[in-house]
């Protein structure tokens, strides 16, 4: 059968997957990664269809919880390609996004990626929240996180200085973009910033 008959076959032959594991902090159902994997593990081996992931993209922010801990962020763009056994295929490219304060963060990540890659491609009604692991880390509010260090901060303007772009400017521009000051940036926002002055043309005379 082609990758479009197997993963047919495999809805048809699908039962529901119930709402087996609870959040404890937050008090509601959800369906996890193990449960989604275990349902489906025979189906595709039955119909002979399995999956090779390829990570498209990847960022990772070091944030701050509410009691000031160290919180790892990741953020995974992640393709999955279900290949049938003659070989067709079909793509889903999908995002995961993970926090832990250890070393877990893009295993959630990507844990996640492929639970709703697996929900999507296959139809599998769910309601609930994302997890993942069963826990949700709190977060403070993003301005009070000082994530750059002050060479990165002096970094960004000698990058703008370069480009004739002043402080000020700099400051009015983070402002208004993110609205926060500069040494609240995150590191994706400190990123993007620093790659917007590296690519800015400055004409002669001015």
């Amino acid at each position: 059968m082609n990758i479009y008959e197997s993963i047919n076959a495999i809805m048809q032959d699908m039962g529901a997957i119930g709402k087996n594991k609870t959040n404890i902090q937050q008090n509601f159902k959800f369906r996890g990664i193990d449960d989604v994997m275990n349902h489906l593990k025979p189906l595709l081996a039955k119909y002979k269809v399995f999956v090779v992931p390829q990570v498209l993209s990847y960022e990772r922010e070091e944030r701050k919880t509410s009691k000031g801990n160290n919180l790892l962020y990741s953020v995974c763009n992640i393709k999955y390609t279900f290949y049938a056994e003659d070989g067709s295929n079909v793509e889903a490219v999908v995002t995961g996004e993970g926090m832990d304060s250890g070393d877990k963060a893009t295993n959630k990540a990507m844990a996640i990626a492929f639970k709703y890659a697996l929900f999507q491609v296959f139809c599998i009604p769910t309601e609930e929240m994302k997890d993942p692991d069963a826990d949700t880390p709190t977060e403070s509010s993003k301005k009070t996180e000082i994530v750059l260090t002050d060479e990165q901060v002096k970094e960004l303007y000698k990058v703008a200085g370069d480009k004739q772009v002043s402080s000020l400017v700099v400051d009015k521009q983070v402002q208004k973009k993110f609205g926060c000051k500069v040494q609240e940036l995150t590191l994706a926002q400190y990123k993007f910033m620093l790659d917007g002055y590296e690519k800015l043309e400055v004409k002669e005379g001015k």
